[in-house]
């Protein structure tokens, strides 16, 4: 800055000016307006001081004067003697800032006579098409501001001739936001950040808040909300009050769902800024989640009623029509809550959705009528509402090929699974029940997984996030910063990958019994509401329901099980040790009394198919009471189950791998590796990514001794430690093919985490979202002599012809106070 003023000194009012303009395009407002200020003194030319009047009432309203910004553009309309250009740029910034302050007629009348004398100024042009662009989609209309971002790009072709051209094509991205396609907004968005973010801070904190838009939509919450968070900041920091106002509003409509008293709060705190500066229309959007917080957080009042109908006719008049109809289903929903069930009726025939409406938007207003039909007694219309909503749900999953994006969007039909599986406890009838139980456990896996060709950006990108986690460097420093950088970008590679299009109908209970039945065996799916837990009991024909209770004492028995699990496996000393164990076996004897006791009777001595509820992701079912020594198989769904299990499971060559500081990693493989005939075996030296990888590609069954970790934040990060660093579950994805059967004799990769109650991911889901028939793994600390002793009882099993549930089942001991456990799950 100290050189700027150096040089005005000896500068033209012209060269002022250009110079005004350079900084205020790349973000140094306050450069930006000593060079004007100047240069408006030192102008002598009608035109060019208009100019500068122009370009300083665009910093007066990005500072937070929007009248004041108005008063100077006018002044300069009523100038005379000026030149037909300069009152064509005039009139194309008062638009700009007449869409800012919610006058969406005037703006646009504004931009159309600009066009109309800006004559063939392929820049000029290409900024009023632009800014109208940007007020069509602020107004809900995509197709008219894609026909106007791509009437930029065709007037400046390319980015060299102006920025607007990366603005264009980064909007445009955003409107693909707008409209769901997640992988096209990234891909635009990806494409144009290295050039923008060089124009400065203000582009970089754009770039963040619609990077946290676009990962709040896909469900990554904490995520988008940093994203967003650092957008604020930045704008705080440049003095630019309505674009902070504007991530704002953004986090306070991400936090609707989970925290709808904080997004009252925000909201309000942005409503008052965006008044205090003279932007109505954005002050508008934020009344609208202010309201549908209320309503979000239980609010009955016929007083919040009168306060959205005094909303709406504001909002339609400065056309924010999708934000009126998410406010006007709100609405309904009070009404509902008051019993006025006419009225409500009434209200929702009057919000219509095209295809072309936002998801979330269309998921709302079908689950606000299945709430309609459940008040007026009508319940299978009720259900046929929610099914129609998830149906559109996983028609939009089918666009996305990455197992975290189908996995993260769920959320966006989180309450119809909800309010489905509530009803279906209510009515009671098997048929129902299992439906719903099918449609809660399949919100990702119905999606038909594409595998596509390995990407060597990602592969290159893998192996250097090996070498820096395995510095462990911390957060703030450079190291840390590289590694986040580098997981944020593998995540949104995995993103790219097309998705198939294809969707599997869940499978009819009467299809399910009839594989049993040939199978002798028995399926038991446990479905949680808030209040109570009931299971499902099918056999030989025969399907019951069974009521387990109350879902408080499931909840306080699996609050301590994890920490159990993982002190009873680990090396303590001896009198310590058998306490710990004895309360992990009391631990586990109670949670059978609730989950296994109850359905004994039904299952006889057959082996079980389990679909259990996402509070029940990690139990380790092998060895609760009744369930042990019994071959017991946890599917992702049972139709899942039953479509990995077609066809015989035929296991003829097998790899194995052992990882460093694993005590008995290389006994352990080794043994196994003796029963199977030419054996491929990668010794603790030999076990790096790259051979593991080739390793995987090539057999039929794969047995990893390592260590194991979970990842909470990202859990497709969970992995196994190689000796080059971990082995990750985006590894998994770049793999030619995969295993039918693998075995992790890990600690913890056979957790998931549990997205939106229901949905299940992490390492073992990614291994069979990749196709992989089986996987055994433990959710906790196995101790590794227990791992050495059970998976070589595994492969014993295997070899003697069982199957990969029954041959576990064979080597599981049962839990006691005076031996570590073995959790091992088969997951299939």
């Amino acid at each position: 800055m100290t050189s700027d003023r150096k040089n005005c000194g000896v500068l033209s009012a012209r060269e002022l000016y250009d110079r005004g303009v350079a900084a205020s395009s790349s973000g140094r407002l306050g450069a930006a307006r000593r060079y004007l200020n100047r240069a408006a003194e030192a102008s002598a030319d009608a035109d060019l001081s208009a100019l500068v009047e122009i370009s300083t009432a665009y910093l007066d309203s990005e500072t937070g004067d929007l009248p004041g910004a108005l008063t100077r553009l006018d002044d300069v309309l009523t100038r005379p003697g000026l030149d037909v250009r300069t009152l064509g740029i005039a009139r194309s910034q008062r638009g700009l800032l007449h869409a800012r302050a919610g006058s969406s007629e005037s703006a646009l009348r504004d931009f159309t006579d600009a066009l109309g004398v800006i004559g063939d100024d392929a820049v000029l042009a290409g900024r009023a098409y632009l800014n109208r662009g940007n007020l069509h989609m602020q107004n809900g209309d995509l197709a008219g501001a894609r026909a106007d971002f791509e009437a930029v790009l065709g007037c400046l072709e390319s980015p060299e001739l102006d920025a607007n051209y990366d603005k264009a094509k980064f909007n445009l991205g955003y409107a693909d936001q707008l409209a769901g396609d997640l992988v096209s907004a990234m891909r635009r968005i990806d494409d144009v950040e290295p050039r923008l973010a060089a124009l400065g801070p203000l582009y970089q904190a754009t770039i963040s808040g619609t990077r946290g838009e676009i990962l709040i939509q896909a469900g990554l919450l904490a995520q988008g909300e940093k994203q967003l968070a650092s957008a604020a900041q930045t704008y705080g920091r440049q003095r630019l009050p309505l674009f902070q106002g504007e991530a704002e509003v953004i986090r306070a409509r991400a936090l609707l769902a989970d925290d709808p008293q904080a997004a009252r709060t925000i909201a309000r705190q942005a409503a008052r800024r965006f008044r205090r500066h003279g932007s109505e229309v954005w002050a508008l959007r934020a009344d609208a989640i202010a309201t549908m917080a209320a309503v979000r957080a239980g609010s009955r009042s016929l007083r919040l009623v009168e306060e959205i109908d005094a909303l709406l006719p504001r909002l339609h008049r400065e056309r924010l029509l999708d934000d009126a109809a998410f406010v006007h289903l709100h609405a309904v929903r009070v009404l509902i809550r008051r019993g006025d069930l006419g009225d409500a009726g009434r209200r929702l025939r009057r919000v219509r959705t095209s295809a072309s409406a936002p998801i979330g938007l269309r998921l709302l207003r079908l689950e606000i009528a299945a709430d309609l039909e459940r008040a007026r007694g009508r319940r299978s219309l009720a259900f046929g509402r929610l099914r129609q909503g998830l149906e559109s749900l996983h028609a939009w999953q089918s666009s996305f090929g990455s197992l975290d994006l189908q996995s993260g969007v769920v959320g966006h039909g989180r309450q119809l699974v909800i309010d489905g599986l509530a009803l279906a406890v209510a009515d009671g009838q098997p048929e129902v029940l299992f439906e719903w139980s099918e449609r809660a456990r399949g919100l990702a896996s119905r999606v038909i997984p594409v595998r596509g060709p390995g990407d060597p950006a990602v592969t290159q990108e893998l192996s250097e996030v090996r070498w820096l986690a395995a510095q462990a460097p911390a957060a703030d420093s450079p190291a840390g910063r590289r590694l986040a950088e580098l997981r944020d970008s593998i995540r949104q590679h995995a993103w790219y990958g097309d998705g198939s299009r294809e969707v599997v109908h869940p499978v009819s209970l009467t299809g399910v019994t009839e594989v049993l039945d040939g199978r002798d065996a028995g399926l038991v799916a446990y479905v949680t509401t808030r209040e109570r837990i009931v299971a499902l009991v099918v056999t030989a024909g025969r399907a019951r329901v069974v009521d387990l209770g109350s879902r408080d004492r499931v909840d306080t028995l699996l609050g301590g099980l994890f920490p159990d699990l993982d002190m009873a496996g680990s090396e303590v000393p001896a009198p310590f040790a058998t306490t710990v164990r004895g309360e992990l076996v009391s631990r586990l004897a109670d949670l059978a009394d609730v989950l296994v006791a109850p359905v004994l009777d039904d299952v006889g001595d057959r082996s079980l198919v389990l679909t259990p509820s996402g509070v029940l992701a990690g139990v380790p079912w092998g060895l609760l009471p009744g369930f042990h020594g019994r071959p017991v198989t946890v599917a992702q769904s049972a139709t899942s189950w039953l479509a990995r299990s077609v066809d015989p499971l035929r296991l003829e060559s097998a790899g194995f791998v052992a990882g460093p500081r694993v005590e008995r990693a290389e006994a352990e493989v080794a043994a196994a590796a003796g029963l199977w005939a030419g054996a491929s075996v990668l010794g603790v030296s030999d076990a790096t990514a790259a051979a593991v990888s080739a390793l995987a590609a090539g057999v039929d069954v794969l047995h990893v001794s390592a260590h194991g970790r979970h990842s909470a934040e990202n859990p497709l990060f969970s992995g196994v430690e190689l000796m080059d660093g971990p082995w990750f579950g985006y590894d998994i994805d770049q793999l030619t093919a995969v295993p039918r059967l693998v075995l992790l004799s890990a600690c913890e990769v056979g957790r998931s985490e549990v997205r939106y109650g229901e949905e299940l991911v992490g390492m073992t889901a990614a291994w069979q979202h990749a196709g992989v028939r089986s996987v055994v793994a433990s959710a906790a600390a196995v101790n590794d002599g227990v791992a050495h002793d059970v998976l070589l009882g595994v492969h014993r099993g295997l070899r003697a012809g069982l199957d990969p549930a029954a041959a576990l089942a064979a080597a599981l001991p049962a839990p006691t106070p005076d031996a570590p456990p073995a959790p091992f799950v088969c997951f299939g």
